[in-house]
């Protein structure tokens, strides 16, 4: 009588009802910073363009289709970089990141569920900042069939990476220091929004292994005509990203008690 329970605990049906379980744990305790996070987004994606606008004044539009789509991109992984780091430095301060590793579920769910919330809230400013381009600039995007796998491999690589230096760096005030720098380094010093020539060269072949240039070059070659190199290379680098970040969260909580 014990041994199918006990294989139902383990099995996929007991992994998948406990990740829906995870789901709406996720959702119920973020019920207050759901609604706000996807408002910052918006606002941070709309602005970036609206404001960057002003700055650059009337350029070409293949200028415009470029910054726009970086834009779009640095507003999009913004959330998995940033902001789930920081939530994540939360819960360990308040006590609530041991507690959700001590419920009966597997630890995949926990972080599974997670991935997913952040991943769906950078969603919305990727599509109002878009919009706005197209309006502010009067802009066409040329949309092909890879626009849904590219924004999805850089949602999901960018809440990846977030999600395994926060779980593995105990610290929270550092793990907020390393958000605010990754901000920092994405706007001014990733070539998402400007082409990596414009970078010293030490500083572009460091890119070139980087998930950030090509995170824009899948989303911007799902947009745009010419304005992208072969996207093969960089679904390839973000793919590696994605995968080596699971394995060092995986490791992380596997190794917790």
């Amino acid at each position: 009588m014990s041994a199918t329970p006990h294989a139902l605990r383990r099995g996929p049906r007991h992994w998948l009802r406990s990740f829906g379980l995870m789901m709406l744990w996720e959702l119920r305790s973020l019920r207050l910073y759901l609604p706000l996070a996807i408002i910052v987004q918006i606002l941070l994606g709309a602005g970036m363009v609206v404001g960057y606008g002003y700055i650059i004044g009337d350029v070409p539009e293949p200028v415009a289709l470029y910054l726009s789509t970086g834009l779009a991109v640095i507003s999009m992984v913004t959330i998995g970089l940033v902001l789930a780091p920081q939530l994540i430095a939360q819960q360990k301060l308040a006590g609530v990141y041991d507690y959700m590793f001590s419920l009966p579920v597997p630890r995949s769910t926990t972080i599974a569920a997670g991935l997913v919330v952040n991943s769906l809230i950078a969603l919305p400013g990727l599509v109002i900042a878009l919009l706005v381009a197209a309006w502010h600039f009067d802009l066409e995007f040329s949309l092909r069939w890879a626009l849904l796998p590219a924004v999805l491999l850089t949602v999901v690589t960018a809440a990846s990476i977030g999600f395994a230096f926060a779980h593995a760096i105990q610290n929270a005030q550092l793990i907020g220091l390393i958000t605010q720098v990754l901000i920092f380094g994405l706007i001014l010093f990733s070539p998402i929004s400007f082409p990596p020539e414009r970078l010293p060269g030490w500083l572009a072949a460091i890119h070139d292994w980087l998930p950030f240039f090509h995170s824009a070059n899948v989303v911007r070659w799902s947009l745009t005509e010419d304005l992208a190199t072969d996207p093969t290379r960089s679904f390839v680098v973000l793919s590696i990203w994605a995968v080596a970040s699971w394995a060092t969260t995986a490791w992380v909580v596997g190794r917790r008690r």
